[in-house]
């Protein structure tokens, strides 16, 4: 045994898995576990990434000034506010360590990310889950889940792994119910594919008040996630906090030269968005054809769920599929048993995932 002492919290955690990315003895392998873009990176990012190659030696500019201005011109957001991380998930964890602690409450929807739980733990806060009403973030359920112990507030709109998201007004309504001293960090990790025109990121409520922060991520439409970029946008006094406890260096000159080069090619972001909105229905149609229930996702990805079917489980499905070279997500770690979440691949992957699910529930022609 050892003698070395852990803090409260830590050994409670159970570890983040990612999405699977191979199989045993398969020859190609279709992965649809992790949500990537369909598309990859935009051919000039990984021009940008290549072009660093003889400037390894150099260390990166700490304060990312180049990518911020980036962000905020694409974005339309105040450079000064920006903080970049490795990965959202960074600003996630470096808000919990300044804003939560041992005896206080981080608060987010049952089915929300697993990172503010782990993010919670890791600084000896409880993670407190509100429930949700048809797999959708329910205003009301968190406002009444807040005590007097609560210090943030988290929710992933879109969400992930359900893909359903709610309105700017509630949002606000959220925000506006609110304690002063409680913060609501918006995740907003899916905004670049919603075109919906009730849904915002979450920037407005940033500008007009003092305890909302909004988390952003390079990692999915940008096709981004082998580099490790996010950001975040607050006001200024939590701007200042984050750049107190973040690293000096904490994002690579690599990944920030193809985030500059990502976010300003906005004739590549529209081509992956119009794949999605081709893509996302298409398969969204075809698994409830199967009989499969899934959700209305805004995101690059579905949540299809086998309640009811007999003889037909999520966990037979998953075998199946990688019997056949694909790698989809269970949900089980969500706490939705029954589900499967399929990110949304080329037009050769859904057609592949398509049938290969068909055949599985026995319903291919």
């Amino acid at each position: 045994m050892t003698a070395l002492h852990i803090q409260p919290g830590i050994m409670d955690i159970a570890p983040y898995v990612g999405g699977e990315a191979g199989i045993d003895g398969a020859g190609r392998v279709i992965k649809l576990s992790s949500n990537e873009s369909a598309l990859g990176p935009s051919p000039t990012a990984s021009g940008a990434f290549a072009e660093l190659q003889t400037e390894l030696h150099r260390y990166p500019d700490g304060h990312c000034d180049a990518l911020r201005r980036a962000i905020g011109t694409v974005h339309g957001v105040d450079p000064d506010g920006v903080v970049c991380g490795a990965g959202s998930d960074e600003i996630i964890s470096l808000l919990c360590q300044a804003y939560a602690g041992l005896g206080d409450e981080v608060l987010y929807s049952r089915h929300g990310f697993l990172m503010y739980p782990i993010s919670a733990q890791s600084v000896g806060a409880t993670p407190v889950t509100a429930p949700e009403t048809n797999l959708t973030t329910d205003v009301d359920a968190l406002l009444a889940a807040v005590t007097e112990k609560t210090r943030m507030v988290f929710v992933a709109n879109p969400n992930n792994p359900t893909g359903t998201y709610i309105s700017d007004s509630e949002l606000t309504r959220l925000r506006d119910g609110l304690p002063g001293d409680v913060l609501l960090v918006i995740d907003a990790a899916y905004a670049e594919y919603v075109s919906n025109a009730d849904y915002t990121a979450g920037a407005g409520l940033v500008e007009a008040h003092d305890n909302v922060v909004m988390t952003r991520t390079f990692s999915k439409i940008y096709g981004l996630g082998g580099m490790r970029l996010g950001w975040g946008y607050g006001p200024a006094a939590v701007v200042d906090v984050l750049n107190r406890v973040r690293g000096p260096f904490n994002v690579s000159a690599a990944a920030q030269a193809a985030g500059v080069a990502a976010v300003q090619d906005t004739a590549f972001t529209a081509q992956v968005r119009d794949h999605n909105d081709r893509w996302l229905p298409w398969t969204t149609d075809k698994l409830r054809d199967l009989g499969l229930s899934v959700t209305d996702s805004v995101g690059n990805f579905v949540l299809a769920c086998f309640d009811g079917l007999a003889d037909h489980d999520a966990e037979g499905a998953d075998q199946f599929l990688k019997q056949n070279g694909i790698i989809i997500r269970r949900m089980a770690g969500y706490g939705l048993p029954a589900c499967l979440r399929i990110s949304i691949g080329t037009e050769d992957e859904m057609n592949a995932l398509v049938d290969a699910m068909a055949r599985y529930l026995g319903r291919n022609g």
